[in-house]
């Protein structure tokens, strides 16, 4: 927001609304690889390179003395957040759905209104620091020669604290929900990756290990790898809600209709039928009986994107024994047909192992995620604003 307001990168973005919405989206997907990597490589790090003997009493020496208490604090702060949230959100819908709206749970975000008015946004009607012409602050800044533009635009259309209620409370939380969660994972995933008490030597079985073998129960999916591997599904959703979130707002803004967010934002029907169906719509006509627009590649896109994700399932639900025992179905098959059968194999072909097999069936969702959005996200901005 500094940088659109101050520093635009050319001289139209402000009103590109479109690469705004791609460029935002962009740059969070970019997040959570450096931000899950970096846990990634923590890991790696403290199973390949840490010395206890070099680190006694040093910062990592302390966090892996004490990662209980910061792996406990990180479960029930995502439990508390998680349960809370969503009881508001289904409390809502409910009401919503019964057609009682007056009854919905609607927090003000007060602490977060005080801020924005404390930087001058008059919104509100707190009179505090630079929302109040005659506090120190403001006048000190009256004080200061050159123009001033900042009070202009903190309180302009698209300002740089948009005005918030209560469905940016609900939303905020949910996303701190998923960042929680995300973090608790990583964390954990790094913390126990050299052991626990489950299993105190897993750092001699490396970073990534399927099992210690059947005789050894609980010692599946406990790698410092299936720690980072589980975190992505979280931090992919969570920035599905961070944009979702981001591309809704300001559309309303855009649109010239804020009421539109502020009234369907409170509960979950109102972002599945409000944002994504009523926004979708534009994209699903990119094609039709009638013919096709420009938008239409987008709409295949879409179509082809989620392919992309479905086929990840593939290779995450159903085990290594299923795929063992279909391709010695299709040997045996390709073994006794006619030409087929001129075509052999030196080994046994086999199925990808366990951690093979997340590895593909991760990219496929992460790969098919993106398109899916990017497709979604272009075309109902572009149908909207060109």
């Amino acid at each position: 927001a500094q940088h659109m307001y101050s520093m635009p990168s050319y001289a139209f973005i402000a009103k590109d609304y479109t690469t705004q919405a791609a460029l935002y989206t962009h740059h969070q997907y970019i997040a959570i690889f450096l931000m899950c990597g970096a846990f990634a490589h923590g890991a790696i790090f403290f199973i390949r390179d840490y010395d206890p003997a070099a680190n006694k009493n040093n910062v990592l020496a302390r966090m892996l003395e004490h990662k209980e208490a910061v792996i406990s604090h990180l479960s029930w702060v995502s439990l508390f957040l998680g349960f809370h949230t969503l009881g508001l959100y289904v409390h809502n819908d409910v009401v919503v759905a019964f057609g009682t709206p007056e009854k919905q749970m609607l927090v003000e975000p007060v602490f977060a209104q005080f801020i924005q008015a404390a930087s001058g946004k008059a919104i509100y009607g707190f009179d505090v620091l630079l929302a109040n012409a005659n506090s120190a602050a403001s006048l000190a800044s009256q004080n200061i020669p050159g123009d001033h533009y900042w009070l202009a635009a903190i309180n302009g259309n698209t300002d740089v604290f948009m005005p918030i209620g209560p469905g940016d409370f609900l939303v905020h939380h949910a996303i701190a929900l998923g960042l929680h969660t995300t973090t608790l994972i990583l964390v954990k995933g790094a913390l126990d990756a050299r052991g626990s008490k489950l299993m105190p030597d897993k750092k001699d079985f490396g970073y990534s290990f399927p099992c210690d073998g059947p005789g050894r129960g609980g010692t599946c999916d406990i790698s410092a790898w299936d720690s980072f591997y589980l975190a992505l599904f979280w931090a992919l959703n969570t920035i599905a809600w961070t944009t979702f979130y981001w591309h809704w707002k300001h559309l309303a803004v855009w649109q010239g209709n804020v009421a539109q967010f502020n009234e369907s934002s409170t509960y979950l029907m109102g972002w599945f039928r409000d944002y994504l169906w009523l926004n979708s719509s534009q994209l699903i006509n990119g094609y039709n009986p009638f013919g096709a627009n420009n938008l239409a590649i987008w709409a295949w896109i879409f179509l082809a994107a989620h392919l992309c994700w479905a086929v990840g399932f593939m290779f995450l639900i159903s085990w290594r024994g299923y795929w063992q025992e279909l391709i010695e179905t299709i040997v045996w098959a390709h073994q006794r047909t006619p030409l087929a059968n001129l075509v052999g194999w030196r080994d046994k072909p086999v199925a990808l192992s366990i951690v093979q097999a997340r590895l593909v069936g991760l990219t496929h969702f992460t790969v098919g995620f993106f398109g899916t959005f990017a497709a979604f996200l272009i075309a109902s901005t572009a149908g909207k604003f060109g």
